[in-house]
């Protein structure tokens, strides 16, 4: 069957269902995939059309009236990482570390903006033309971001980043080289000795991934507060866990929610770690000021090229909502932040832990860094694979005293 005469097929399809029944009333998804069933086998008998060809028209109705459209199976596709969407014409993943475009398309710009409704209102989230950039996820935990015209000018543009069904673990880790065995159990060592640990990396170096990896160590018995933008993180295996997320102005203006509001309020529920998703604004300060006040043990992610650069960057975040004067603001971060791990994705497209450094003290108005492991690069494979791994420094560690009040061994 031709494109066309399959796009006719569909549209007759839903318009014989509108006009059978009221779509306003609460039928069930199992109810309306039988009325699409029947239509399609009675308008298709005369058709020569495989089972196969009619179960992919009657899957194309179904997720056009009750699903994504021609999004849902490319959603459902446990191999894309990444869809963007760049107007109803062009619709790109990532699949495998690569960047394909598909040939599929939305029916028109209308179709688009319906199903870019469907999902950010199954949140409570609000997008139009007079706020017309907009944070969500979908029921699996994918995130969303949608921009709208006047400020996208290729019409609505929307980026799904997906994540795997079970969350990553170390072990996976190791597997794909991004870290060694060795890096594992020193991880794991500074997780349950409680040491403040900031991951830091481009987009796309695997932020969130390593912060639900390393969220495995945490021992079973604390209680753990999560704040979020929109909820991304997957850590499981925890009982005592809270789980918060911002909230957007309403229409009026009124009714935010912001990350700063979540940590304050945190504050107040006993938690023994706080992990907040990813800092990039004031909010920053709050954070540093949590871990400086009794929540050791606490996690965070931030956007950056290097360790300098994240506290650099920290600097900025904290002064975009406070006067405090930049002195002040870097003995916060020295005493606040243990650790930094940095994240990169190399031109190989593999995701690599490339430095893990200990904030070792405050000096002469400047942060002092001390690499513990730091990624040499050994080569490559006829394929391009880059070859190598993160190796120890001849640093010593400073900050052994939490691995002492722990009880846990210091030596790696």
């Amino acid at each position: 069957m031709k494109l066309e005469e399959r796009v006719e097929l569909i549209n007759e399809v839903k318009k014989q269902i509108k006009d059978t029944i009221d779509l306003r009333k609460d039928f069930s998804d199992d109810e309306i995939k039988e009325l699409i069933t029947n239509i399609v086998f009675e308008k298709t008998g005369k058709l020569y059309l495989s089972i196969s060809e009619k179960k992919e028209i009657i899957d194309d109705v179904f997720n056009s009236m009750r699903r994504l459209d021609i999004l849902q199976p490319i959603i459902d596709d446990k191999s894309v990482t990444e869809i963007m969407i760049n107007g109803p014409d062009t619709i790109f993943i990532e699949k495998n570390g690569k960047t394909y475009r598909l040939d599929v398309r939305f029916e028109n710009r209308r179709k688009l903006e319906d199903v870019i409704q469907t999902m950010v209102s199954k949140v409570n989230r609000t997008v139009n033309e007079s706020s017309p950039i907009v944070d969500a996820r979908l029921e699996d935990g994918s995130r969303v971001n949608v921009v709208l015209p006047p400020i996208a000018l290729n019409g609505p543009i929307v980026t799904i980043r997906k994540f795997p069904e079970k969350p990553m673990t170390i072990d996976q880790l190791i597997e794909y080289g991004s870290i060694t065995e060795e890096v594992a159990d020193v991880l794991n060592r500074m997780v349950r000795a409680k040491y403040n640990i900031f991951i830091s990396g481009g987009t796309g170096s695997g932020k969130t991934t390593f912060l639900n990896a390393l969220s495995n160590f945490i021992p079973k018995d604390e209680r753990i507060i999560t704040i979020e933008d929109s909820a991304e993180l997957q850590i499981i295996g925890l009982d005592n866990i809270v789980k918060m997320e911002t909230r957007n102005a309403n229409t009026e203006g009124k009714g935010e929610i912001t990350i700063r509001d979540l940590i304050k309020t945190s504050l107040r529920m006993r938690p023994e770690r706080i992990i907040v998703g990813e800092v990039r604004g004031p909010e920053a300060l709050d954070m540093l000021q949590a871990m400086n006040t009794g929540h050791d043990g606490s996690l965070s992610t931030g956007h950056a090229n290097s360790p300098k650069d994240m506290l650099s960057r920290l600097e900025t975040m904290v002064l975009s909502g406070s006067s405090m004067p930049l002195e002040a603001i870097r003995q916060q971060i020295a005493s606040a932040i243990d650790i930094i791990i940095h994240l990169a994705r190399l031109r190989d497209k593999t995701r690599r832990t490339m430095e893990i450094t200990e904030i070792a003290g405050y000096e002469n108005g400047e942060i002092i860094l001390n690499p513990l492991y730091v990624f040499e690069e050994e080569g490559e494979t006829p394929q391009k694979v880059i070859i190598g791994s993160l190796k120890r420094t001849k640093n010593e560690m400073v900050r052994k005293w939490k691995f002492k009040m722990a009880g846990i061994s210091d030596e790696f």
